[in-house]
């Protein structure tokens, strides 16, 4: 389950996500914007959404969920995003301490956290050549 580099060094920079849901039956998707950890050891994103949310309900109702990082440019060379599908699940005590280490602030606040386990990431970065593509698929 190891990642790529670049991959990790991607993630590491950034701090805010973009979670897409969608709840069984609908055709109509949501999405919603989320400070993260990343937990390179276990390979998960973490962050906090409560349940009275709506993408915090869709991914009760469907836990299949994808995410997007990316560095906002308008230089071409220099585009870098990250696209990410997986499947959402209720954060652990492990996940907490580390979200809590991220953002020390969140220790006063009340947390429903969440924990994304990725089944693809695909790293466009542009700075390695134009449209330039790693992948990372998980063995599960």
């Amino acid at each position: 389950m190891i990642v790529d580099e670049p991959i990790v060094a991607f993630i590491k920079k950034h701090h805010v996500l973009t979670l897409a849901t969608l709840h069984s039956g609908s055709d109509q998707p949501y999405v919603a914007n989320c400070f993260y950890a990343y937990d390179k050891e276990r390979n998960i994103f973490i962050f906090t959404s409560d349940d009275t949310t709506r993408h915090g309900s869709e991914m009760i109702d469907n836990p299949r969920v994808a995410l997007s990082i990316v560095r906002e440019t308008r230089i071409v060379g220099a585009i870098e995003g990250l696209q990410i599908t997986g499947r959402a699940e209720r954060g652990d005590e492990e996940a907490k301490r580390r979200y809590i280490r991220r953002f020390p602030y969140a220790a006063v606040a009340p947390l429903t956290l969440w924990m994304v386990r990725p089944e693809m990431m695909k790293l466009t970065d542009n700075k390695l050549g134009f449209g330039k593509k790693l992948i990372w698929q998980s063995e599960e």
